[in-house]
């Protein structure tokens, strides 16, 4: 396969554009060796990492403008382990599930338990969404806010006239890059390792009052829930500024710093603007170019986070990215399960827009290299 070399005035800065694990500013690193060293390899129950813990569950709060009565928790194992959680401490009867992609459809597969009614799944095709519709019986409606697999975005929105369910929203490569009203869900939850800008093993979740009236009512209630997977046992922690387990310090430390830099900024308003300057520049160049379409058909859908980029048949997109691969430009490849001639480009938060501008060069540079 042939790999061109890009001059190095169209080069990036930094080129690293996955989807996660994503892009770590240099200063979050360089804070992790220096000041965040002294907390590395110390007890997570002793005053230094529970004040980091409160830490971040503030600039958590700050960043989502939490609502009176809601709050950050925290727990061990990343959305993975959430899912589950969900399933065992969340859900009460049924859940509804909307499935445009790999992570609305692993929820949808953790809802399917003895102990609950199967879960109403409604699927869409790849590139595009469902919405969700009240059901009675239904009392968690559940989808992502965005999907990392196919660069869709849903609104985050309460399900209309079923009152009393819970709205729970999957938001790990969303959270702090989109802007919208928490207010308009029970549970928002994420793993910080996309915009967020550190490593995984964690998942943080603001609940709503009536979500953690139904947390603390079902672990009342006698359904068998393993510890670790326990919602109760996330939200007694938090409380007291820790996890159940030992949590990863360095993901705190480096999470704390992307708070930090994010809320100083201006918040997820500035995120937000900062994300749509990057993605609609991939965007807008996909439907000004010949040999590529945005994967996402209607721009209403198209993820500002996450831009999927088709090619025509005159293009072998597994080609581009392994000849950007061998330039220093990292993680384009389209999403294994997908199987398209595509590029997958993550502009998260972290990712200089002048970067992604620059990427658009190489992308255009290298295309008309290997047509010769």
């Amino acid at each position: 396969m042939a790999h061109i070399t890009l001059p190095r005035e169209i080069l990036p800065a930094d080129g690293r554009f996955g989807c996660g694990p994503s892009k770590i500013r240099a200063e979050q690193l360089a804070s992790l060796a220096g000041p965040g060293s002294v907390l590395m390899g110390t007890s997570h129950r002793q005053a230094p990492i529970k004040s980091l813990v409160g830490q971040v569950r503030a600039g958590l709060s700050d960043l989502l403008r939490l609502p009176e009565g809601y709050e950050i928790i925290a727990g061990n194992g990343g959305s993975t382990a959430f899912w589950d959680a969900a399933a065992f401490g969340l859900v009460d009867t049924r859940a509804q599930a909307l499935v445009f992609g790999e992570f609305g459809g692993k929820f949808a597969a953790a809802a399917k338990t003895p102990w609950l009614e199967a879960p109403d799944v409604r699927k869409a095709d790849a590139g595009s969404r469902v919405a969700a519709e009240p059901v009675e019986g239904v009392d968690v409606y559940a989808w992502p806010h965005n999907e990392t697999s196919t660069g869709v975005s849903a609104p985050v929105e309460r399900v209309a006239g079923d009152e009393g369910a819970l709205t729970v929203i999957d938001a790990t490569s969303a959270a702090g890059g989109i802007n919208f009203s928490v207010s308009q869900c029970d549970v928002y939850y994420f793993a910080p390792q996309k915009n967020l800008g550190s490593d995984g093993g964690l998942w943080f979740a603001a609940v709503s009052p009536a979500a953690i009236e139904r947390i603390e009512r079902i672990a009342a209630s006698g359904r068998y829930i393993p510890e670790f997977l326990s919602l109760k046992n996330a939200l007694d922690n938090s409380r007291l500024n820790q996890t159940l387990n030992t949590p990863a310090v360095a993901t705190l430390h480096l999470l704390d710093k992307q708070l930090e830099w994010i809320n100083d900024n201006g918040g997820l308003g500035w995120a937000s603007a900062r994300t749509r300057e990057s993605s609609s520049a991939l965007y807008e160049w996909a439907d000004s170019t010949a040999y590529a379409t945005p994967f996402v058909a209607d721009p209403a859908h198209r993820s500002p986070v996450v831009a999927t980029i088709d090619f025509d048949d005159t293009v072998e997109a597994a080609a581009v990215a392994a000849s950007l691969r061998s330039n220093g430009i990292v993680d384009t490849e389209p999403y294994r399960k997908l199987g398209r001639n595509q590029l997958r480009v993550a502009t998260f938060v972290s990712i200089e827009p002048d970067d992604v501008r620059q990427l658009i060069r190489c992308i255009e540079y290298t295309v008309d290299a290997l047509k010769g």
